[in-house]
């Protein structure tokens, strides 16, 4: 009966590859970066459509800055069970006006487009996999969750992750999956901040000894910053914007930038954290000041136990619909940190194979998709009964 029961599912979802591939042009070409609300928000409407017609409910959590979390469910039945989690975010890195510079489109076996990979084609594989578990059935409850705000580090979305993620027994995150045809199991965390040097302004010819330079001074810290790199294993630190000053013939009296913090486990945030506070309270130019504020972050994904025992799921349901896959890990985050902080095992990076994400370049794989459908399809559809 299980075979059958598969066999269903796997049929249905290879004969979907045209509407899978119509749904996807159809959101590529809505943009929606992640401050674009009105754009998210279309994106998030044309899944709730799609849900509609395949009978799934779905609801909004209203957001008055970012986009709208969009929360989908098979049906109002009570089970005394913890849903599975399918999740992705649907805003880009992309400003307005680049689907008009360069919408969907399909070249041999790769579709491009802003987001194509990342990651609305995991999107559009989750809602596939929704549908099917709808027409289908399931034997544990499963639940859809769309975020809006994923790349600048998910500030309207994280305490809604958690809060769902709490409530669930496992996490499949449909970031694109590697080049590699592998999936993510273990992300660093990564720490976004902002700081500001202030000096003292002076005519750089007339009174040269009276000014304050800091931008000398942002010269040193960025010196000591990226110095932290390896301070552990895993961590690094890039000062990746700076600007500065009024006027070539001034001493500057001002200076900022933003520093990228990535780390591999909690206690090496507190570590790295306590160094760059020192640097920003140390100064070499006599009368310089600094300082910082975190601007955003993710937690890195480490995978524990209940983590592994679902990739062995996932790597046969894998299998069994023809992939090959293994796990990986990389210094990208995710909002997979998010929820395997809170105790859920979580896999990421479970969508379609693309690359080149954030860039001109983006592309997916389009014969990956009915694949890394069916493998969702069949770890949701292998997962036991709980209690």
């Amino acid at each position: 009966m299980a075979a059958a029961h598969e066999k269903q599912v796997l049929d249905w979802l290879a004969a979907q590859k045209p509407a899978m591939l119509a749904l996807l042009q159809e959101v590529v070409d809505i943009d929606s970066g992640s401050y674009d609300k009105a754009g998210v928000d279309a994106v998030g409407q044309r899944f709730a459509e799609f849900f509609a017609e395949h009978g799934l409910l779905t609801s909004l959590e209203a957001n008055g800055t970012y986009g709208d979390a969009v929360h989908v469910r098979l049906d109002d039945v009570a089970r005394n069970e913890k849903p599975v989690l399918l999740m992705g975010h649907r805003d880009t890195v992309f400003p307005k006006g680049e689907v008009g510079r360069r919408p969907f489109r399909i070249d041999g076996t790769r579709a491009y487009g802003p987001g194509v990979a990342d990651m609305k084609a995991g999107l559009v594989m989750n809602a596939f996999v929704l549908a099917a578990m709808k027409k289908f059935g399931s034997p544990v409850p499963v639940i859809g969750l769309i975020t809006s705000d994923e790349e600048i580090a998910s500030p309207s979305s994280r305490p809604i992750i958690e809060r769902v993620a709490r409530g669930a027994r496992a996490v499949l995150n449909a970031e694109p999956g590697r080049p590699s045809g592998n999936i993510v199991t273990g992300r660093k965390g990564g720490v976004f901040m902002a700081f500001e040097v202030t000096g003292k302004a002076a005519h750089s010819g007339g009174n040269f000894e009276k000014g304050i330079s800091a931008i000398g001074e942002m010269a040193h810290k960025i010196v000591a910053l990226h110095a932290l790199t390896g301070l552990r294993p895993g961590i690094t630190v890039n000062v990746g914007l700076v600007k500065g000053g009024q006027s070539v013939n001034t001493t500057a009296p001002s200076a900022d930038g933003q520093i990228d913090l990535r780390y591999v486990k909690p206690e090496d945030r507190t570590v790295a954290l306590a160094a760059i506070e020192k640097i920003m309270a140390t100064s070499t130019v006599k009368g310089a000041s600094a300082r910082f504020e975190i601007r955003g972050e993710f937690l890195p994904l480490n995978a524990g136990e209940a983590a592994a025992d679902l990739f062995e799921t996932y790597k046969g349901a894998a299998s069994d619909a023809g992939l090959t896959v293994d796990g990986e890990f990389t210094g990208g985050c995710a909002d997979s940190g998010f929820t395997a902080a809170v105790g859920c095992p979580t896999l990421c990076a479970t969508g379609p194979v693309g690359a080149n994400a954030h860039t001109p370049e983006e592309y997916l794989e389009i014969e990956t998709i009915v694949p890394r459908a069916q493998a969702t399809a069949l770890t949701i559809l292998r997962m036991p009964a709980q209690g």
